[in-house]
C-alpha cells in the first residue's frame, strides 16, 4: 500500500519507536472506511479515521475521544479479554506520543492482538472452518442476545418509520454509485422490494417492537469481527457510532452473519447456523423477517465497501478490488429480493433414537430449509433450558398437544413465506399427520414424509450413548412408543419413503428434486 495519502501520525506510529513496549516489525497497517488499524505484534492499536459519512462523524478529536469509549465500553459483552484501554495521542516538538502530555491529537483504542488465523473469515479462507464453529457461534451469539440490553427507548427504534428511514438513508448516500458499482435496475429493485416488504409485513414489524426483539445488539455481525481465540468465540468491533445501527432488531444480527457465509459461498454453514440460533432462542417467528433484513445487510456491505471509492488513503489497485467487491455485494443484495424457490414440508417420522435428528440437520442444510424439532418447541413451550431435562409435567398429553400445535402454527407461518420446513417428531398418530398432510394440501405445498427407522437394538444403543442432545427419551420408553405406533393409512403412504438410517444416507432425488 502506497504511503503517499497517509496521515503523519500513522506514519509515524508505523515505527517502533512510537511504542513504549516492543514491536514486530514490519507493523502491519489495515483499513476500513473508517479507521486505521496497526497489528503490533502483541497489541492493536485502532484509530478512527477523521470524516463524517452522516450516519458516522469522527469528524473532531471530542468525536473520536467519545466513540473510542463507546467502542471499549461495548465491546466488553461480546470480547472483554481483547480490549484493554483507550489512550490519548499527543504531539510534542513536532512528533507524536501516546501520552497525555502536550496537545491531544487523538486517541486510539488498544487491543490485545490475536493470531489473525483465529478470525472467522480466515479460518474460513484456509479450509479450517467447521460445523462445530458454526452451531458453537450460533449459540454465541444467542446468549449474547439474550444478555442484550432493551428498554422503551431501544424499543422505539423498532418503529417501521425508523427502520424507513434509516433504510431510505442506505439508498440516497448510494445513489452516486450507480453506474460506478451497481446498475440502475439493481437499485430500483432492490428499493422497490424493501418498501414494498415495510408496508406489507408492517403489523410484523411491530409485533417484533412490542415482543421485545430491538435490543442493543452487535449492529456488524459479519465473520471479520468474530474469532475463536483461547477456545472461546468472540464477537468483537460492534456498532459503537450509531444507535439506529445498534438497537435493532436480532434478527438483523442473524442476517449479516447469514449473509456474510452466503457471500462467500457456503449457503449449508449459514443454514446450520440460522437453525442453531433460531433453535436456542425460540425465536422461528423472526424468520419472517429475514429476507428483509438479509438485503438489507448484504447492501449494508456494499454501501461502506463503496464509500473506498473515493478514500484517497488506499492505492488504486485497492480500489479497483473494493469496487468489484461493492458491485458483487449489490448483486447478493438484488439476488435477495427475487427468491421465487417453491417452499414444501418434509415430515420426518420415527420411534425415538430413529436418526430423525441427524437426517433432519443434513437436509435442511442441503435445501436451506428451517428444521423444527419437537424437543426445541417443547422445551421452549416449558420454559426450561435446552439442555435441561424436563420433568414428567413436560410430557403430559396437554404439553404434547401444545407442542405438535405450536409446530404446525410455526410451519404455517415459515411456508407462507416461502421456506422450506422440515418436521422433526415422531409423528406417530394420524390426526398428527393429517394436520400436517392438510396445511400442505391447502396451500399447494409439495409434502415427503420420511419414516425414519433401525432395528431396535440400534435405537437402543443410540439412546443409552445420546450425549449432549436436547432430547429427553430414553430407551425405556421403546417398548411403549411401539405399542403405540399407528400404522400409516392408504392415504398416507403415497408421502411416504421408508429409510433404515443406520445405512450410508446420501441425497437422492426424492429428497432434492421431489415436487
Amino acid at each position: 500500500m502506497s504511503n503517499v495519502a497517509i496521515p503523519a501520525l500513522i506514519q509515524q506510529m508505523l515505527t517502533p519507536d512510537f511504542y513504549p513496549h516492543p514491536v514486530t516489525m514490519p507493523i502491519q497497517l489495515m483499513q476500513t472506511h473508517a479507521s486505521y488499524v496497526l497489528l503490533t505484534g502483541e497489541f492493536v492499536y485502532k484509530l478512527k479515521k477523521p470524516v463524517n459519512f452522516g450516519f458516522l462523524d469522527y469528524s473532531t478529536v471530542a468525536k473520536r475521544q467519545h466513540f473510542c469509549n463507546e467502542e471499549m465500553r461495548l465491546n466488553q459483552r461480546g470480547a472483554k479479554d481483547l480490549y484493554l484501554a483507550v489512550l490519548a495521542i499527543s504531539k510534542q516538538d513536532r512528533k507524536y506520543h501516546l501520552s497525555n502530555d502536550g496537545e491531544i491529537v487523538d486517541y486510539a483504542v488498544k487491543m490485545v492482538q490475536f493470531p489473525q488465523a483465529a478470525l472467522l473469515s480466515n479460518m474460513f479462507g484456509a479450509g479450517t472452518i467447521t460445523i462445530e464453529h458454526i452451531e458453537l457461534m450460533g449459540k454465541v451469539v444467542a446468549q449474547f442476545h439474550a444478555n442484550a440490553q432493551t428498554n422503551e427507548y431501544i424499543s422505539s427504534f423498532g418503529e417501521v418509520a425508523m427502520i424507513r428511514q434509516s433504510i431510505d438513508d442506505n439508498y440516497r448516500q448510494t445513489e452516486k454509485y450507480i453506474g460506478r458499482a451497481q446498475t440502475q435496475q439493481q437499485f430500483t429493485e432492490t428499493k422497490a422490494y424493501t418498501d414494498s416488504f415495510l408496508l406489507e409485513f408492517d403489523r410484523l414489524f411491530n409485533e417484533r417492537r412490542t415482543s421485545g426483539f430491538i435490543r442493543e445488539c452487535h449492529g456488524d455481525l459479519h465473520l471479520r469481527n468474530i474469532c475463536q481465540w483461547k477456545s472461546q468465540i468472540l464477537l468483537f468491533d460492534c456498532i459503537e457510532f450509531n444507535e439506529p445501527f445498534r438497537f435493532v432488531d436480532t434478527m438483523y444480527d442473524i442476517a449479516f452473519a447469514v449473509m456474510d457465509l452466503e457471500a462467500r459461498g457456503r449457503k449449508d454453514l449459514a443454514n446450520r447456523f440460522l437453525n442453531t440460533y433460531a433453535e436456542q432462542t425460540g425465536d422461528w417467528e423472526g424468520l419472517q423477517v429475514l429476507p428483509f433484513y438479509l438485503s438489507r445487510q448484504a447492501y449494508v456491505r456494499a454501501k461502506v465497501t463503496s464509500f473506498l471509492l473515493d478514500d484517497l488513503a488506499i492505492s488504486d489497485s485497492d480500489r479497483q478490488a473494493a469496487a468489484k467487491t461493492a458491485g458483487d455485494y449489490y448483486h447478493q443484495a438484488w439476488a435477495y429480493t427475487q427468491n421465487t424457490a417453491t417452499p414444501r414440508l418434509i415430515m420426518l417420522s420415527g420411534l425415538s433414537g430413529s436418526g430423525k435428528s441427524t437426517l433432519g440437520k443434513r437436509i435442511a442444510m442441503e435445501l436451506g430449509g428451517i428444521h423444527l424439532r419437537s424437543d426445541a418447541v417443547r422445551k421452549h413451550l416449558g420454559g426450561i433450558p435446552l439442555a435441561s431435562k424436563g420433568d414428567a409435567n413436560l410430557y403430559t398429553p396437554e404439553m404434547t398437544a401444545r407442542t405438535y400445535n405450536r409446530v404446525l402454527e410455526l410451519a404455517a407461518k415459515l411456508v407462507a413465506g416461502g421456506s422450506t420446513v422440515i418436521l422433526d417428531a415422531k409423528y406417530d398418530r394420524w390426526r398428527l399427520r393429517a394436520a400436517v398432510v392438510h396445511l400442505a394440501t391447502d396451500r399447494g405445498i409439495p409434502l415427503q414424509i420420511i419414516h425414519c427407522t433401525a432395528p431396535e437394538a440400534v435405537l437402543r444403543d443410540r439412546l443409552a450413548h445420546r450425549t449432549g442432545d436436547i432430547a429427553d427419551a430414553t430407551a425405556d420408553l421403546l417398548a411403549s412408543q411401539q405399542a403405540d405406533w399407528q400404522a400409516f393409512t392408504p392415504a398416507e403412504r403415497c408421502y411416504v419413503t421408508t429409510i433404515d438410517t443406520t445405512q450410508d444416507i446420501s441425497f437422492p432425488v426424492w429428497i432434492v428434486d421431489s415436487e
